[in-house]
C-alpha cells in the first residue's frame, strides 16, 4: 500500500519541478530580451540626444554668435522618433544659412518721401559746378528720395564719424577718371559734413588732383585723375597724343604705401569720333595708330595688375576696383537722361557700353591674388538711376547755354551724377564693404 500510494505524489513533485523550470528559465530570457529592448532603445535615445546637442551647440564653435540664425532643431519630446536623415538635413540647412553671403549690389531702389540727402551741397564747398544740380538750379529733388535695399540682407547707413574713426592714421586713394572723381566728392562730402570743417585741411581746386585731410584723426584722402590707368602722354616725341600700354601712369608712385586704393578704368576706352581722345597707342615701342579696343584694354589692365602684383603690400593695403558706371544718353529704348524723373521701373535698360571690356576687367581683377582685389560691382544698381544725372543742370548757366544751342540732348550730361546722389550709396556699398570684410585692418 505504501508504494502503491507514494508513486503518484512522486510523479506529481517531479511534474511540479519541471514546470517551474521551465516557468523559470523562460522568466529569465524574457528579462534578458527586455533588458536587451530597454538598452537598445535607451542606446538609440543617447545617440538622438547626442546629435540634438551638437547641432545645437556646435555652430557656437564656428561662428560668431551674433551672426547666428536660432531655429528649432529637434524638440525632446519627439527625439526618439526623428530619423538621422531628417536631422542631418535640418543641420546642413542650418549650415546653408550661415555660410550664404550678403550680395549687396542685388536689390531695389525703395523711395521714400521722408528721404534726405546725407549733406547738404551747399556746406560742402569743394563740389564740381557740374554735380551741383541743387545748385545750378535744377527744379525736382525727387532723385535725392530713393535709397537702395539689397535683396537678402540689410545694409546699415553711412556713418562717417565711424568711418573716421576705423581709417584713424590711414591713407586713403581714389585714382581714375572724372566717375571716381565723382565718387571722390561724394565720399569726402559724406566725411567733411560729419563733424566741423575746423577739423579739415582741403586742397580740391584741380580735377587732376584733390585731398581732404581730417586732422583730428590723421587721416588722409586723395584723388589721382588717371583715365586709363597706364600713361596717357600728351607731351610725347611724336607729337601726337599716345596712350602708352606697357607703362602705368605717372602719378602711379605718389599712390605707393596708400592704406585704402579704389580704381577705375573704363569710358574712355570706348570713346568713338571727337570724343576719342588719343592718336596712337605705343606697345613695346612700337606706335600703332590702330588696335582692337579690347586687345588695347587687355594690355593695359595687365599692365595695371602687374603694377599692384609688384607694388601693394598685400599685408597692409586694401584695394577696389569699381565696375563701370551706367550712362544714358541713348535713344534706343528712350534710355536719353533729359527730362526724366523717376528711375527706371524694369530691367529694360541697354548697355552702350561694350560687354567684352567688362569681361576682360572682371577676369583681370579675379586673377589677381596679391594683393587681393575687392570688385565693386555698382553698374546694375546704376542702370536704374536715369533720373540721377546733371542733364542739362551741369551749369549754373543752363538757361542761358539751352537756349542758344539746337542740341540740348548733345548737351545734357547723362554720364555723371548730381551730388547729393547715387555716388553716395556707392560710397555706403564701399564703406559696409570695408567695415565687414576689412574690420581688422580699419581697426
Amino acid at each position: 500500500m505504501y508504494k502503491t500510494n507514494q508513486t503518484p505524489k512522486m510523479e506529481l513533485k517531479s511534474s511540479m519541478n519541471e514546470t517551474w523550470k521551465v516557468f523559470s528559465v523562460g522568466s529569465f530570457v524574457g528579462c534578458l530580451v527586455l533588458l536587451l529592448i530597454f538598452d537598445k532603445r535607451h542606446e538609440n535615445t543617447s545617440l538622438l540626444a547626442a546629435r540634438n546637442a551638437m547641432l545645437q551647440f556646435a555652430p557656437f564653435k564656428l561662428f560668431d554668435s551674433s551672426n547666428l540664425t536660432v531655429s528649432p532643431l529637434l524638440e525632446a519630446s519627439n527625439t526618439s522618433i526623428s530619423p538621422p536623415s531628417l536631422a542631418m538635413k535640418d543641420m546642413e540647412l542650418q549650415k546653408n544659412k550661415r555660410e550664404k553671403k550678403c550680395n549687396m549690389f542685388d536689390g531695389r531702389w525703395v523711395y521714400s518721401s521722408e528721404e534726405t540727402p546725407s549733406y547738404d551741397s551747399i556746406k560742402c564747398p569743394f563740389l564740381e559746378e557740374k554735380m551741383s544740380c541743387r545748385m545750378n538750379g535744377r527744379p525736382d529733388f525727387e532723385y535725392e528720395k530713393w535709397r537702395w535695399e539689397p535683396t537678402d540682407c540689410r545694409i546699415p547707413l553711412f556713418n562717417g564719424t565711424d568711418m573716421l574713426e576705423r581709417v584713424r592714421n590711414k591713407r586713403m586713394v581714389i585714382a581714375g577718371d572724372s566717375l571716381n572723381r565723382n565718387m571722390w566728392e561724394s565720399l569726402a562730402c559724406l566725411l567733411y559734413t560729419s563733424i566741423p570743417s575746423s577739423g579739415f585741411e582741403v586742397h580740391a581746386q584741380k580735377i587732376v588732383y584733390k585731398l581732404l585731410k581730417a586732422k583730428d584723426y590723421n587721416f588722409t584722402f586723395e584723388f589721382y585723375w588717371t583715365p586709363f590707368l597706364v600713361d596717357f602722354d600728351t607731351n610725347h616725341k611724336s607729337g601726337k597724343d599716345v596712350v602708352v600700354l606697357d607703362k602705368v601712369s605717372p602719378n602711379f608712385h605718389q599712390l605707393k604705401g596708400a592704406d585704402i586704393m579704389v580704381f577705375n578704368s573704363g569710358h574712355w576706352w570706348s570713346h568713338t569720333g571727337k570724343l576719342k581722345s588719343w592718336d596712337l597707342f605705343e606697345y613695346k615701342g612700337e606706335l600703332m595708330e590702330e588696335m582692337p579696343m579690347e586687345l588695347a584694354y587687355e594690355r593695359a589692365m595687365r599692365t595695371w595688375a602687374t603694377w599692384m602684383e609688384n607694388n601693394v603690400d598685400k599685408e597692409k593695403t586694401t584695394v577696389y576696383f569699381r565696375s563701370i558706371s551706367a550712362e544714358h544718353k541713348t535713344r534706343h529704348n528712350d534710355q536719353w537722361c533729359y527730362n526724366v524723373t523717376k528711375p527706371m521701373a524694369d530691367e529694360s535698360y541697354v548697355s552702350v557700353y561694350p560687354k567684352s571690356l567688362v569681361d576682360i576687367i572682371e577676369s583681370t581683377v579675379n586673377a589677381i591674388s596679391k594683393p587681393k582685389v575687392n570688385y565693386l560691382n555698382i553698374t546694375k544698381l546704376s542702370e536704374y538711376r536715369i533720373d540721377a544725372h546733371p542733364s542739362v543742370y551741369r551749369s549754373m548757366d543752363w538757361k542761358n547755354i539751352t537756349q542758344k544751342i539746337e542740341n540740348v540732348l548733345g548737351y545734357a550730361d547723362c554720364s555723371h551724377w548730381c551730388l547729393p546722389g547715387l555716388p553716395d550709396t556707392w560710397n555706403r556699398l564701399l564703406y559696409v564693404s570695408m567695415f565687414l570684410d576689412n574690420s581688422n585692418m580699419l581697426s
